[in-house]
């Protein structure tokens, strides 16, 4: 597993500054809380370059039935975030599974955004802010700080899905937290969703760069179904969820 795990976090690449993402406007104080360097990507996402040993949780498996069922992703490729597995899914727009790998999430546990967490410097910024909140969110990529490319969860909270930034405090062991073979101790982001980057750059990428995707993030304190309340419409229809 350790092999796998390596070969996901990969090697950063960098390429001149990308132009802005129609729909998002380059951050100021609204800056994601770690700045992350633009990443290459090839012009097709690959295959699955996968963790296959990970396994999907049953509520993750519930939000993925459903949204293959419902339709829910609009004909747009989606990714589904489990705090509580600390992993992500990858799927392309006809449900079709292409990645699933360890993430990195908000240090703090809870389902909501602090409000006016979007324009706080990293200083003010407590412990008890830093979550990852749950929802359904409309993803595209759109300049961060430094004029580099992200792809944007929530831009409004300062939301964002990256690799691990070049930046990040060596202290935190940020890598070995991804590396590690359980979820317990990949709490250490202010809110971003940090990805291996071998994950970003060939299946996230080029799957998301031209018009975006879902990003479904799993509650870790709420129940399902409050975040997710079309979960109840499909199992009273009789559809995917389970």
């Amino acid at each position: 597993m350790i092999n796998v795990l390596l070969a996901l976090a990969g090697l950063t690449l960098t390429v001149p500054g990308p132009v802005q993402a129609a729909g998002a406007t380059q951050s100021t104080d609204a800056a994601p809380p770690e700045a992350v360097q633009a990443e290459t990507a090839p012009a097709q996402p690959a295959a699955a370059e996968s963790d296959d040993e990970l396994v999907q949780s049953a509520a993750a498996t519930r939000v993925a039935d459903w949204v293959a069922s419902s339709g829910d992703n609009a004909s747009l490729p989606y990714i589904i975030v489990d705090k509580n597995g600390a992993a992500l899914f990858v799927y392309d727009a006809d449900g079709k599974p292409l990645a699933k790998g360890p993430v990195l999430i908000g240090v703090a546990t809870g389902d909501e955004a602090t409000p006016g967490i979007g324009s706080k410097n990293l200083a003010e910024i407590g412990p008890a802010e830093k979550t990852t909140p749950a929802g359904r969110f409309l993803a595209k990529f759109g300049l961060a700080a430094g004029k580099q490319k992200v792809l944007w969860v929530d831009y409004a909270t300062s939301v964002a899905l990256h690799p691990i930034p070049p930046g990040a405090n060596k202290k935190e062991h940020r890598r070995d937290r991804m590396l590690s073979p359980t979820p317990d101790d990949n709490r250490i982001t202010f809110g971003c969703i940090n990805v291996p980057i071998a994950i970003y750059n060939k299946t996230v990428r080029p799957l998301f760069l031209k018009k975006g995707g879902y990003v479904y993030v799993l509650p870790d304190t709420k129940p399902i179904e409050e975040v997710f309340p079309r979960l109840l419409i499909s199992v009273a229809a009789g559809g995917g969820a389970r």
